[in-house]
């Protein structure tokens, strides 16, 4: 019913946004309970939430077994990582250690051995895809640049022992030169601050923006496909 599907849910955007955005200028104790149990809710509603993200996890997963499009496997390791991280997790009440013993549970093992490797791996590649796209964007084609290179490189430079080493005996060599942390914080404290600040006010428009117009019902993307017709 579109009622159901785009009105409910609309008038129900607009009431709580409403609602919590009074909520920040007016300091009372009724105000503050409010908004103290809406967040409440909102850690139960997550929890649903999160049986949906899982259940729509496995679906998916499954489709790709059952297709057996390229890369299918990785579904099944997907599958298997998930029932074993499961069944040690309960079996082991979410202890990574035994209270009575001390040692390891198999879900502490499970853990330490094989997810705390992995993250390390997907992190670590991830630093590979970062200095490809911090060398395409330090080539020098203009006077902007140049100064992100040379402001990237002191950084760098700074950072590790060597570079404040070789640093030191330039600045010895050079009379009145400050030393390469005292440069390289002056960028961080001066430039990046200034540079971050401009950033995060930017995001914070955005975000009131995208707030305003999902209060009023001009975003309604998170409808779905059907709901968010006008």
């Amino acid at each position: 019913m579109p009622f159901l599907k785009r009105t409910v849910p609309l008038a129900i955007c607009f009431l709580f946004g409403i609602v919590f955005l009074i909520q920040y200028f007016v300091p009372h104790q009724v105000s503050q309970q409010m908004l103290t149990t809406v967040n409440d809710w909102m850690l139960v509603i997550s929890g649903f939430a999160m049986f949906l993200g899982i259940g729509s996890l496995f679906l998916q997963h499954a489709d790709r077994i059952r297709r057996q499009v390229p890369g299918w496997g990785y579904s099944a390791v997907m599958f298997a990582g998930f029932l074993v991280m499961v069944v040690t997790g309960v079996l082991a009440r979410g202890k990574t250690s035994s209270i009575e013993t001390g040692q390891q549970t198999a879900f502490g093992w499970t853990y330490l051995v094989l997810f705390v490797p992995l993250s390390g791996t997907m992190f670590a590649l991830l630093g590979f895809f970062i200095a490809s796209a911090a060398f395409r964007a330090f080539r020098v084609r203009g006077l902007d640049s140049f100064l992100l290179l040379a402001a990237a490189f002191i950084l760098m430079f700074g950072r590790v022992p060597l570079g404040e080493h070789l640093w030191s005996a330039l600045a010895g060599a050079v009379p009145g030169l400050p030393q390469i942390g005292e440069i390289s914080e002056w960028i961080m404290s001066n430039l990046n601050l200034a540079a971050k600040r401009g950033i995060m006010l930017g995001v914070a428009l955005g975000v009131i923006a995208t707030s305003l117009k999902m209060i009023f019902g001009i975003e309604r993307s998170y409808l779905g496909e059907g709901g968010g017709k006008g």
